[in-house]
């Protein structure tokens, strides 16, 4: 048994998400979205974190990270767990950030997400945006999409992703996992090939790039239904980061393009729950409609929160709006809200009745 295991193990048994090594720290773990020390260790020597980081790691991605000092891959503790590895260099030395990939798939019910999730899975074509932090479980709800349309329609699903988190078994559906590195050399290429394999549905796991980007809506005009993920923090800003990938001479191209394209954007977060237990996802959720395209088109982003509020009634929210009636429902604190709201006065704590 590799050495780390016994980490993986205490982790999972205190209930934790994240294993932080660190060179020259103690281990840590990340508890209902706190960081808290693993009882029991020493600082993690540079002996000690070779040991532990090459103990898991394939040959070949040891050595890049020897040149690059980051790689990034995916380890599976036997069939019990797997987990999404990121090894990185630091000023001290050595350090990697380990998430538990859950091996059983929750449901969009089990992970209490709004009906209108369903919708999206429902779609024959068209672009999805599912965005947030990284560790806003981003993945985790992309894999409640994915696992809904597996159960009840038979499609081609082609999923690229850098690693391959979620392993969905074939159901109604054929589903092919393929990984950046070992499967495709990029998320460009494997879109390529997912263009040529006949799939109903991609998912890519980071449209970071124009091509990307560019390839993805080009999918969406083939007739397909395109999953993806940004490092955004709200569906205006998603639209914007989009266009602004682009040169401004294609700007209004792909302005269009996305306007016939966008069929909604899921803006997400983890809050601490206001007893400390666990956590909630918070959702802001835009969908398509022919106001929304009109308003893309003319780039007239800074529309679109009261859009999504005077549409509520189809579906759509403000994450301000989701964190009110999370505070209302004493799932989160008024602080907490407070720290993740964009208008911060809205959540100043007071004794006025809700």
């Amino acid at each position: 048994m590799p050495a780390i295991d016994k980490l993986f193990t205490q982790m999972l048994e205190a209930d934790g998400s994240d294993l932080h090594l660190k060179e020259g720290q103690v281990p840590k773990i990340r508890l209902n979205g706190e960081i808290e020390e693993l009882v029991g260790h020493p600082k993690l020597t540079h002996q000690l974190m070779s040991t532990l980081l090459s103990g898991i790691c394939p040959a070949d991605v040891w050595k890049k990270y020897g040149k690059m000092g980051d790689v990034d891959f995916a380890y599976s503790m036997g069939g019990e767990s797997r987990f999404r590895a990121n090894y990185y260099r630091h000023f001290d030395g050595f350090g990697a950030i380990f998430r538990i990939i859950p091996v059983k798939i929750l449901t969009l019910e089990q992970l209490g997400t709004p009906d209108v999730f369903k919708r999206f899975a429902e779609l024959k074509s068209g672009l999805v945006l599912v965005t947030g932090p990284t560790g806003s479980g981003k993945s985790t709800t992309l894999a409640g999409i994915i696992d809904y349309i597996n159960k009840n329609y038979a499609r081609k699903i082609v999923t690229i992703e850098e690693p391959v988190e979620f392993v969905h078994v074939s159901r109604q559906c054929i589903i092919t996992h393929r990984e950046v590195g070992p499967d495709t050399k990029s998320f460009t290429s494997g879109l390529r090939g997912a263009l040529k394999a006949d799939a109903d549905v991609i998912l890519v796991g980071e449209m970071r790039d124009p091509e990307t980007i560019e390839l993805a809506l080009t999918a969406v005009e083939m007739g397909i239904l395109v999953f993806g993920t940004l490092h955004t923090n709200s569906a205006p800003k998603t639209v914007d980061r989009i266009i602004d990938v682009f040169p401004a001479k294609k700007k209004p191209a792909i302005r269009a393009i996305l306007a016939n394209a966008l069929q909604g954007v899921v803006s997400q977060q983890l809050l601490r729950s206001k007893d400390g237990t666990r956590r909630y996802a918070a959702h802001e959720i835009l969908l398509a409609t022919q106001a929304l395209g009109a308003v893309i088109r003319q780039g007239e982003t800074v529309k679109l929160a009261s859009f999504m509020q005077v549409n509520r009634g189809i579906g759509m929210q403000t994450m301000d709006d989701c964190l009110w009636d999370m505070v209302k429902a004493e799932k989160i604190s008024m602080e907490e809200a407070h720290r993740k709201a964009s208008d911060k006065d809205r959540f100043v704590d007071s004794n006025d009745d809700f």
